[in-house]
């Protein structure tokens, strides 16, 4: 078994791959568009003006596929209740992941020194995601 996030960004998927892209180097981008489906050319499929708008995505950040979408396109993403954590095995690549999406977004916990980990940090970027750094042992 195997679980994937799939992150669904109300309308700015493409925003947010392009700014993951450019701020944590995600690869690999795969996208579909909802024009590119043609079961969604039936009235009611798909928000007016939504056509250009990406219906599955994914990338790879390290070794993890993630899987994104503007679903229902209504401009306001929501993402309560979880985290996407990423285990890096040094401080320079927890830095690597952690500075350029907290310069952008808002720091619950600085990377600092824990009882489980010489460095570990939490903060929501500016898609409203929440992301755990954590270096491993």
């Amino acid at each position: 078994m195997h679980v994937q996030p799939y992150l669904f960004f109300d309308g700015r998927c493409e925003e947010a791959l392009e700014y993951y892209r450019s701020a944590i180097k995600i690869t690999d981008v795969r996208i579909l568009r909802y024009k590119d489906n043609p079961e969604t050319t039936q009235p009611g499929m798909i928000p007016p003006g939504s056509e250009n708008k990406v219906m599955h995505s994914s990338f790879r950040l390290g070794e993890t596929e993630i899987m994104a979408s503007d679903g229902r396109c209504g401009g306001t993403p929501e993402f309560e209740g979880f985290s996407l954590v990423v285990l890096t095995k040094s401080e320079a690549e927890a830095k690597q992941i952690f500075d350029p999406l907290a310069a952008d977004g808002e720091v619950q916990l600085p990377l600092t020194k824990t009882f489980f980990s010489p460095c570990f940090g939490m903060l929501i970027d500016k898609f409203r995601v929440a992301w755990m750094v954590i270096v491993q042992h």
